[in-house]
């Protein structure tokens, strides 16, 4: 058995690197563990909020995001018959944030910036093509089982974070209840470079538009519009992504003459869920091996890189005795805290509130999102949670 004297993290994702990177810019060894055999380039998330946004700062990676990505300094909801409804201008976040202002750019991005960075670092590696299936501990230390193509190896450290996404094979393996609920309905989301900007009037880089027949929400990353539908019924997977079926859902939107230029597909199930705990003796759960949510508002990437900088401050305390190891329960309790009270609360409403079907209350919540957007003082605490800062305190950002 090898042992590693330092921190393994499962996962090479962004929350993994992010997590990886924050540890070793505090001089703690860290070791990553990825399953395939390079960064995965993934369609997935694309909205980096403000207090996301500081984190990175702090890591070095905020800089290379803004240059790279596009500035949404402003959060529409729309109708698919009336246009633009309400209309969130960040701007009033410029006293809250250094960054009054979302950054949209796809989540590989920072995979790939955290990732160059972190291989810089003495003391930090990153390790293709090590799928780990299996965990166990003691008190004073983790083994993982790790599957390589000769075989399977086992691999041992004082500590190690499960970081693996969803379906977390570290979190299996510790029997930590994923406690929540998984919607009816799934998604399909689709990504064109099809130029919306240009048939849409007045259309923000963030855009919610509500319909009593298929709501949709419109997002723009740099040379894509990403678009996602709800599906509402039992078609099966492999139906919902043929040509013609995802021509005629973008053809409603824009008719247009010729075939949409569609570069990306994919369905998708929605979940609500949170780990019973976020730790389990000497292994700690972030990102959404932690928590997974509706994907409405752009919350599940940023709450786990908000994961990934708290943890590394705990953890690295923890690693240099400057904090004593309850400051690992701290990070568990406050950030599942923050998960339950905030961000599910929070992306449950969002979904609410664009999918409403009826026409008499879908008229009232755009009413009421009108007047919320026309007074500055509601428009700001409206902005404060959707941009997950409140919530946080100064010292979590």
């Amino acid at each position: 058995m090898d042992r590693f004297e330092g921190v393994v993290v499962v996962g090479g994702g962004a929350v993994g690197l992010t997590t990886a990177l924050a540890l070793a810019q505090r001089d703690v060894p860290v070791k990553v563990l990825e399953a395939a055999p390079a960064l995965v380039e993934e369609y997935r998330a694309s909205t980096f909020h403000p207090p996301t946004l500081e984190m990175l700062d702090g890591l070095g990676l905020a800089a290379g995001m803004i240059n790279q990505g596009l500035i949404a300094d402003k959060l529409q909801y729309r109708d698919r018959r009336l246009g633009k409804v309400a209309e969130f201008d960040f701007g009033l976040l410029r006293d809250d944030t250094p960054y009054p202002f979302r950054v949209q750019i796809e989540q590989y991005a920072l995979a790939k910036a955290a990732y160059e960075r972190l291989i810089a670092l003495p003391g930090a590696s990153v390790e293709f093509e090590c799928p780990v299936s299996a965990i166990e501990q003691d008190t004073d230390e983790a083994i993982l089982t790790i599957g390589t193509a000769s075989g399977t190896r086992l691999l041992s450290a004082p500590y190690v974070i499960g970081a693996d996404g969803g379906t977390s094979a570290i979190r299996h393996s510790l029997d930590i209840a994923f406690e929540g609920m998984t919607y009816e309905d799934r998604y399909l989301v689709v990504f064109t470079k099809f130029p919306f900007h240009e048939h849409l009037t007045d259309l923000a880089y963030v855009n919610y538009v509500s319909d009593p027949r298929e709501w949709f929400v419109l997002l723009r990353s740099p040379g894509l519009w990403r678009v996602l539908f709800p599906v509402q019924d039992e078609t099966a997977d492999a139906e919902l992504t043929l040509d013609a079926a995802v021509e005629e859902r973008l053809q409603g939107i824009v008719a247009i003459p010729t075939p949409y230029p569609v570069i990306h597909r994919t369905p998708y199930r929605v979940h609500q869920r949170v780990a019973a705990t976020y730790r389990k003796g000497r292994v700690l759960l972030a990102g959404d091996a932690a928590h997974v949510n509706n994907p409405l508002g752009g919350m599940g990437l940023n709450g786990g890189i908000h994961d990934a900088v708290r943890l590394s401050q705990a953890l690295s305390g923890v690693w240099h005795r400057t904090l004593p190891d309850g400051e690992l329960d701290t990070y568990s309790d406050e950030r599942r805290g923050i998960a339950l009270a905030h961000v599910q609360a929070q992306t449950k409403q969002n979904a609410a509130a664009i999918s409403q079907a009826d026409s008499a209350a879908r008229e009232r919540q755009q009413e009421e999102l009108r007047e919320t957007a026309a007074d500055p003082v509601r428009a700001r605490e409206y902005l404060l949670r959707v941009s997950m800062i409140a919530g946080l305190t100064k010292s979590n950002r």
